[in-house]
């Protein structure tokens, strides 16, 4: 059987398109402190943040073009579905350590958020309306050319 040793995986493609990863967060009698030094993560120019709040109804639900991004649960607890052109994947984000880093394009959904939590997202692009995917078919196919 021949074997390709240069074909990736998906767990190889998740690492290259996006990766959980956990800020330092501090706990004390004062309260919760977590400290996101951008450089020790991203090599990109932050142009656009937003964050959302009392959320009623999941978020997200396309993909963009050429954006990279980083999700921060900066309060409270939500679910993240992510389809990286090959299939979908499922984190868990429970609290202001945890957060995404999408260094591709890849589908996102938020999904089950907990009462007041708050999602923030840091992106190397400002909105442009022509960079956005709404139809997950376009998606897949664009993120397989």
């Amino acid at each position: 059987m021949w074997i390709n040793r240069f074909a990736k995986t998906s767990s190889e493609i998740y690492m290259e398109k996006f990766k959980l990863i956990k800020i330092p967060t501090h706990k004390d009698e004062r309260g919760i402190l977590s400290v996101l030094e951008l450089k020790d993560f991203v090599d990109w120019e932050v142009k656009r943040v937003y964050y959302v709040t009392d959320v009623t109804a999941g978020r997200g639900g396309h993909a963009v073009r050429g954006e990279k991004k980083i999700y921060i649960m900066m309060q409270g607890k939500a679910t993240a579905r992510i389809h990286d052109g090959a299939m979908w994947h499922e984190l868990s984000l429970l609290g202001p350590s945890d957060a995404i880093l999408m260094e591709e394009m890849c589908w996102r959904e938020f999904i089950g958020f907990s009462k007041g939590a708050v999602l923030c997202a840091i992106s190397n692009m400002n909105y442009e309306r022509d960079k956005y995917i709404y139809d997950f078919e376009e998606y897949l196919n664009e993120s397989r050319k």
